[in-house]
């Protein structure tokens, strides 16, 4: 953002498979002197958890030093409670058991929060973005793979033990023979994912490079606007399920593979409509936030930290 920072600031730091961004986060959500580098994900976890630092040093000195706390964003199975990676995938290497908030407490001599990346992305959309104005919201992220959040009364509910928000790994039986990211079958993130509409694409026959260029290919090839159709018809009638289950004001989709467009978000309107009881009617909005709410989420929990909100 453009323009000096006012005061109360805290860091937002989102880490990913791929890259790490860290940024100075004011109250109402707006980011300052943000830092990206790409995230050593083969080097383990104290390699990434100093990339993460360096990038904190680096802003805190673009804005003066003036930050009162720390909120991260991390893959993987997180207890917010103990601020400990419970579980992780091989994405990071030996990222499982990392205690991200002792270890960079410590680093940063700041006081830390830390929750599962999607879900603090969605407590971002829910504080600042398309779910702000909702007593109770899902946030859905929708790319190399599927997660949520919920938000009920702007307190992100991470789950007796940190799992909560697993949508990708819920069962959709009968949907194909590939593995989910997490080694099991039939489950909807192996179905509906980006990787899945590149799989779907590439056994019909097309020689896409990129879900990308699938959902491009959609607009006039018949085979891309099947693959992109199958997937978003899965994803909206596990969605459907949801409202069914939880009955919210609204669900937000954000991630990259929601920026396909109509060629993705029509399949998805018509399966999600097609699964509501009546008389729920919750608006199905895109994200707001963008690449920025990853950092303004990690940030929401810096705050919560610092004015006594802990995590339930």
């Amino acid at each position: 953002m453009t323009g000096g920072p006012g005061h109360d600031l805290v860091l937002g730091i989102d880490i990913g498979g791929t890259k790490t961004a860290v940024a100075a986060v004011d109250r109402d959500g707006r980011t300052y002197a943000t830092r990206v580098a790409p995230t050593p994900a083969a080097e383990g976890a104290a390699a990434i958890l100093e990339v993460a630092a360096r990038l904190a040093d680096e802003v805190r000195h673009d804005v003066g030093g003036s930050v009162s706390a720390a909120g991260v964003g991390a893959p993987g199975v997180v207890d917010p409670r103990r601020g400990v990676v419970v579980s992780a995938t091989d994405l990071l290497r030996g990222w499982a058991g990392t205690p991200i908030v002792d270890l960079l407490s410590q680093r940063l001599a700041l006081p830390v929060a830390v929750d599962n990346d999607v879900r603090a992305a969605g407590l971002g959309e829910a504080r600042h973005g398309a779910g702000r104005t909702a007593d109770l919201a899902v946030v859905v992220a929708v790319g190399t793979g599927i997660g949520a959040a919920v938000i009920r009364e702007g307190v992100l509910l991470p789950g007796s033990c940190g799992v909560a928000g697993h949508l990708g790994h819920i069962p959709v039986p009968g949907t194909g023979d590939d593995l989910c990211s997490c080694g099991r079958s039939d489950h909807l993130e192996a179905a509906a994912a980006g990787p899945a509409i590149l799989r779907a694409a590439h056994r019909a026959g097309l020689a896409a490079s990129s879900t990308v260029e699938v959902m491009a290919l959609a607009e006039t090839d018949p085979r891309a606007a099947a693959a992109v159709t199958n997937a978003a018809t899965v994803l909206g009638r596990a969605l459907g399920g949801v409202v069914n289950m939880l009955d919210p004001d609204v669900i937000v989709v954000g991630g990259g593979v929601s920026e396909a467009g109509a060629v993705w978000w029509r399949p998805l309107r018509a399966a999600f409509d097609a699964e509501l009881l009546p008389p729920a009617a919750p608006a199905l909005v895109p994200a707001t936030l963008g690449t920025h709410a990853g950092v303004i989420g990690a940030a929401t929990l810096a705050r919560d930290l610092v004015n006594g909100r802990n995590p339930r």
